[in-house]
């Protein structure tokens, strides 16, 4: 019986829509229909009711201009398009607004007026979400119903000249620590220098004041001001807190001048791992959406490299505020929502800021990197790269002069050589292939090769880097000596054996993909933008260069030429899974996530991510080969560590660098016998890595275990 009636009614509603008459019609209350599988049939909705929905999903697409439409031709007369857009789009600024989602629930049609209730969800940044409900007033205009518009129709509250108020709660960033908790990107204070124009008694005496002290030109500091609002505080430039101070009573003299403070993030003096730590910057226009969907408004300065990218969400907690209606006068009509501020949370990394120092100073002003890890746990000791760049002038968005000058300079100060850098291995990469020989070619380390210093089967002559030869040497030594034309049979071999063994094994190594350094958990999204390198096998050489994979590419790459590419955090957490017995891990830069309100603290442990595919005999020998580099007499490093008190064992590379010098690497772990850091040292375009990367492996290792020592200038052999 209940349904009987329900259909009554709807049929009723195109009748009275169809025959608009003189006299008063009866009340009419169309629900809107939903579905269900007993329901009766859903007939067409009224005039009024498509109105109402063609109005209110406008609003939830933010299509003002159609909105506009839809309203009465009173409406659009007092309320024009420009001011209509206008007024949501205060709405949408002082709300914080994400999106709404309005629902229609019911029409009331009374003769020649309807009323549309509705509820609306708004999702806003600082308030969350919240609920309200209202009503459209609709107009019969003759030929169409329209929306009869006024402020209330957004909420019930905006009645007349009220006005919605935000109170924003907004945590202060939190701080980056190094392990011990000394901070490296921390808040600072800053004083902000503004002018009152409707203030000022003496402008002459204003204009003086201030270029003395800002060091700007009076015309300069003029044009910010002139033309704005007399009782706007604008800003003219920032200065210390100490200058502040200085200046204070010489600025407060000329009337007009205001001191207000400032916050600023603020890298710690001096800046250490600037690649590592990252910058803020301001939203692009483009992620504006996307970053509000998190909570943003739009204007702040957000994380956009390294661990402030990174670590976001962790260092700028969630903005909470309260949302309120207020009259004219100021007075609260209503609050409509609030939240708490989440509180920021600091984040701590693995390094030691003073190590850290020291490694960049004794890199030096040389293009190259420096890593050292724990080869136990794959955590980031130091990185450090050069040229580098400072942070602090990105602490308050960085100007587009500044910004040019650093994006377009040939040296690449922006780059992260030690993750972004990649180069060829050079003879470092001579492990891998020991260990691929020995492992898919079933070879001993006892098998003995000839080196004349020549070696031709390729139909061509290609020499070794000891233009004498080796003599007859077995596998071992060949990487003790880094003999080229070991290496050069062994590549040759194993393109008979398996062509695709090497560069899968350098794979399986931890070559040719990020090292996931950077990655955030559960995301593959990388804010330190690790490369992958390049292991270039017979489908990339297809691909690329529509010719398959050859012998000679194959004894290329045993030697670490070639197409080869690798980054130095690559080939230090290969050397370090050599010396812990084969365990790749994800180098790890974070050590921690302070604790926070209900949070609790988010301890990272070390992370297992594969296994070298090689046995712990095949390991021996490398790492026996190793030791030879630089304690055997024909070791290519040993003149380089004579009188160091601790056992090293490394590999030489010299990495050839068409049209340009070589690039020199020396890889490797100490103590030897007791494995505990991997470090790799390499400087591009410089020469020898026995020349230059091996005496700088050895300061580094000095100063990590606090030996004073000024390594000894020797002459010697090397690769």
């Amino acid at each position: 019986m209940k349904r009987a009636i329900c259909l009554i009614v709807i049929l009723l509603v195109p009748l009275i829509a169809g025959c608009r008459p003189e006299e008063a019609t009866p009340t009419v209350f169309a629900p809107v229909a939903t579905a269900t599988a007993t329901s009766a049939p859903v007939l067409p909705s009224t005039p009024a009711h498509e109105t109402a929905q063609a109005f209110l999903d406008a609003w939830a697409s933010r299509d003002y201009a159609a909105m506009h439409a839809l309203c009465s031709a009173d409406s659009r007369t007092s309320t024009p398009l420009d001011e209509f857009v206008a007024t949501y789009e205060r709405v949408e600024q002082k709300s914080t607004l994400i999106a709404v989602h309005p629902t229609l629930q019911a029409v009331l049609e009374e003769g020649e007026r309807a009323r549309a209730a509705f509820t609306v969800e708004f999702e806003t940044s600082f308030v969350g979400r919240f609920s309200a409900s209202n009503e459209l007033p609709l107009v019969w205009e003759g030929q169409r119903w329209a929306v009869d518009w006024s402020r209330a129709v957004i909420l019930r509250q905006l009645e007349g000249d009220n006005t919605l108020n935000m109170q924003s709660r907004v945590p202060v960033r939190a701080n980056i620590y190094d392990v011990q908790g000394k901070g490296l990107a921390v808040k600072g204070d800053l004083v902000t220098v503004g002018v009152v124009p409707g203030e000022i008694e003496d402008e002459a005496a204003l204009l003086s004041r201030l270029a003395v002290v800002l060091d700007i030109p009076q015309t300069e500091i003029k044009a910010k001001y002139e033309g704005q609002p007399s009782n706007w505080f604008i800003p003219i430039a920032d200065i210390t807190v100490d200058a502040s101070r200085e200046n204070y009573d010489f600025l407060s003299k000329a009337a007009g001048i205001t001191l207000r403070p400032k916050s600023v993030r603020v890298y710690t003096e001096p800046v250490v791992a600037p690649h590592v730590i990252g910058y803020l910057s301001g939203i692009p226009a483009e992620e504006l959406d996307a970053w509000r969907e998190q909570g943003y408004t739009g204007d702040e300065l957000v994380g956009r490299t390294g661990i402030e990218a990174w670590g976001e969400s962790y260092l700028a907690g969630q903005h909470g505020g309260v949302l309120t209606v207020l009259t004219p006068e100021g007075q609260v009509v209503t609050t409509l929502a609030r939240r708490e501020a989440v509180p920021a949370r600091s984040v701590y990394l693995t390094f030691e800021h003073a190590f850290q120092q020291k490694v960049e100073e004794l890199l030096g002003e040389r293009r190259g990197s420096v890593v050292v890890l724990d080869v136990h746990t794959g955590r980031v000791l130091a990185l450090a790269t050069w040229p580098r760049f400072d942070p602090n002038v990105f602490a308050e968005g960085i100007d587009p002069i500044a910004w040019s000058a650093l994006a377009n300079d040939p040296a690449r100060p922006l780059l992260n050589r030690p993750i972004q850098g990649q180069y060829p291995a050079g003879s470092t990469f001579k492990i891998i292939t020991m260990g691929t020989i020995m492992e898919r070619g079933g070879v001993p380390p006892t098998k003995t090769y000839t080196c004349t210093g020549m070696w031709n089967k390729l139909g061509w002559p290609m020499t070794c880097w000891l233009a004498g030869g080796h003599g007859t040497i077995d596998l071992v030594y060949a990487l003790t000596a880094s003999c080229d034309v070991t290496f050069y049979q062994v590549g040759y071999d194993l393109s008979f054996i398996d062509m695709d063994a090497l560069p899968s094994y350098a794979r399986d190594f931890g070559l040719g993909a990020p090292t996931g350094l950077g990655q955030m958990p559960d995301d593959d999204w990388d804010p330190l933008g690790e490369a992958s390198g390049l292991v270039p096998d017979d489908a990339w050489k297809r691909q690329v260069y529509g010719d398959g994979w050859s012998t000679g590419d194959n004894v290329n790459l045993a030697i670490g030429q070639g197409f080869l590419l690798v980054t130095p955090l690559q080939m230090a957490r290969m050397v370090a899974a050599v010396a812990n017995g084969g365990t790749l891990y994800r180098p790890q830069i974070v050590s921690k996530v302070a604790a926070a309100a209900d949070q609790p603290e988010i301890v990272f442990e070390p992370e297992r991510v594969g296994r070298l595919p090689v046995t712990e005999e095949t390991l021996q020998a490398i790492r026996t080969g190793m030791e030879g580099v630089t304690t055997k007499p024909g070791g290519t490093a040993t003149h380089r560590f004579i009188g160091f008190p601790i056992p090293v064992a490394g590999k030489t590379g010299t990495a050839q660098n068409e049209g340009e010098l070589p690039h020199a690497w020396f890889i490797g772990y100490l103590p030897a016998d007791d494995p505990e850091i991997a470090i790799v040292a390499m400087i591009e375009n410089s020469g020898e890595g026995s020349s230059y990367a091996a005496p700088l492996f050895r300061q580094v290792a000095a100063a990590y275990y606090g030996i004073d020592e000024e390594a000894p200038e020797v002459q010697g052999q090397g690769d």
